[in-house]
C-alpha cells in the first residue's frame, strides 16, 4: 500500500509537469502580534456575506517546540474572530468571550471559548435552527482529536452574538472530532460531515450524517471509505447536484501524506473513491474545497514541503480530472503553517485565508494571513527556481 502511494507521488512529481502561478495576487496580513501564536482557521470556520467577511482562528503564545507546533501548551488558547467590510483587504478583531458578546442561560453563560476558564456545560438545542437565516453563521468543534465529544454554535448576526453549546451525539462511535463542515439542504434540512473515532478509539475516520429538524435531532448516514490503517479526516464537501455529493480529505498512511477524493450519488449513504487531487502534500494539511459560480470546484491547501506555501488546483468535471498547480506563495518559512478556508466574492475572486511564518513578516512569530486571487489569472511557471 505504502509503496504504491509513494510510487504515485514520484509520477505526480515528475519535472515537466506543468505548474502555474498566481499573477493577480493580493497578499494580507489578517492578524500578527509579537509573542503571540495565530493558527488554524481551517478548525473554526469562515462565512462571506458580500464584501463582509469573518474568519476563526485560534490566538495563543509563541512557544519554539522545534518539529512541533510552536504554541505554548501551558497558556490559554484563545478562540477570536476576524472580520472584514472590505473584501479581505482589511481586518478588525473580534473576542466574543471579552466584548459581552455571550448570551445568557440561567446561571451561567454560553458561547465560544473563554481563556482561563471551562468551557460552558453543553446544553440540548430546544428550538429548531434556520439554517438559511441570511446571516447564519454556524461552527463545529471538538473536544480531542480521538475519542471526544462535539459541539457546535451559531450566531444570526454574522458572529456578533453567539448560541450554544449544543452538543452532537456520538453516531455509534468511540468519539467525534468535527470542524465545519457543512451542506445547507433547506431551513431545517443539513447536512455535517466529522470525523469519528475507529475501532480503536484513533482518528479517525469521516462520517456524513443528516439532521432535517434544525438540528434537535440527527441521524447517521454514511460512512466516508473504509477504516483506514492511518487516518482519513477534516473533510471538504461541496454539493454537485441533488443527490451527488463530492468530498475531500486528509489522508496519512504511515508517514506518507495526500489528498484523496470521494463522490456519493445517493447524497451520502455511499461513496466511491475518485483519483486523488493531491498525490503528495509533504507532512500533510487539510483540504478546502469551493463550487465556483461557474460550476468549476477549487481545491486550496497548504503545502507542507519545500517551498512551503499555500496552492491550489481548479476542476472543470466536477471533480473528476484536475488541472495544474496554482501556487498563490511559495515564501512560508517552515511546516507549521496553511489549514486554509477559502470564499469566493461577488466579484469572482477568492480569498484564501490560513496561517504561516515568514512571508516578508519579521520575527518567528504565526500569524493569519490572506491572500486574494483570480482564478484565471495565471501564468506558467518556466524555472524550478521559485522566487522566495
Amino acid at each position: 500500500m505504502l509503496a504504491t502511494l509513494i510510487a504515485a507521488a514520484l509520477i505526480a512529481q515528475l519535472p515537466g509537469e506543468p505548474k502555474l502561478q498566481a499573477t493577480d495576487v493580493e497578499h494580507v496580513v489578517v492578524y500578527h502580534e509579537e509573542g503571540r501564536f495565530g493558527g488554524w482557521p481551517a478548525n473554526h470556520g469562515m462565512w462571506v456575506y458580500g464584501d463582509e467577511i469573518v474568519v476563526g482562528y485560534s490566538r495563543g503564545f509563541y512557544k519554539d517546540l522545534g518539529a512541533r507546533h510552536h504554541f505554548d501548551r501551558e497558556k490559554p488558547e484563545e478562540h477570536w474572530l476576524a472580520r472584514s467590510l472590505d473584501g479581505g483587504h482589511t481586518w478588525s478583531h473580534e473576542h466574543p468571550a471579552e466584548q459581552g458578546q455571550l448570551i445568557p442561560r440561567g446561571d451561567s453563560l454560553h458561547g465560544i471559548e473563554t481563556p482561563g476558564l471551562p468551557l460552558p456545560a453543553l446544553t440540548p438545542l430546544s428550538e429548531p435552527l434556520d439554517f438559511t437565516h441570511p446571516d447564519l453563521a454556524l461552527t463545529f468543534r471538538m473536544d480531542s482529536v480521538n475519542a471526544g465529544v462535539s459541539r457546535f454554535e451559531y450566531s444570526y448576526d454574522r458572529g456578533k452574538t453567539w448560541h450554544g453549546p449544543h452538543p452532537l451525539p456520538d453516531f455509534g462511535a468511540k468519539g467525534t472530532a468535527a470542524r465545519t463542515d457543512y451542506l445547507v439542504n433547506g431551513p431545517r434540512d443539513l447536512h455535517l460531515f466529522l470525523t469519528v473515532a475507529k475501532s480503536n478509539g484513533r482518528e479517525g475516520r469521516p462520517l456524513c450524517v443528516r439532521t432535517t429538524d434544525g438540528g434537535i435531532t440527527w441521524e447517521r448516514v454514511g460512512e466516508i471509505g473504509p477504516e483506514p490503517d492511518g487516518f482519513a479526516f477534516m473533510s471538504s464537501t461541496v454539493r454537485i447536484t441533488e443527490n451527488e455529493l463530492f468530498t475531500t480529505l486528509r489522508r496519512r498512511e504511515d508517514t506518507f501524506r495526500w489528498i484523496s477524493a470521494w463522490r456519493s450519488l445517493d447524497n451520502g449513504a455511499t461513496w466511491t473513491r475518485e483519483a486523488d487531487p493531491v498525490a503528495y502534500l509533504g507532512e500533510g494539511n487539510p483540504p478546502m474545497l469551493n463550487k465556483l459560480r461557474d460550476g468549476r470546484l477549487c481545491l486550496t491547501y497548504g503545502f507542507r514541503a519545500y517551498p512551503f506555501g499555500i496552492r491550489a488546483r481548479l476542476s472543470s468535471d466536477h471533480g473528476k480530472t484536475w488541472g495544474p498547480e496554482i501556487y498563490l506563495r511559495t515564501d512560508a518559512e517552515g511546516r507549521d503553517m496553511g489549514y486554509v478556508r477559502t470564499v469566493q466574492r461577488a466579484d469572482g475572486k477568492l480569498l484564501t485565508a490560513y496561517y504561516l511564518s515568514g512571508g516578508g513578516m519579521r520575527g518567528p512569530e504565526r500569524y493569519i494571513g490572506a491572500t486574494l486571487w483570480d482564478p484565471d489569472a495565471t501564468a506558467p511557471i518556466v524555472s524550478d527556481d521559485l522566487a522566495r
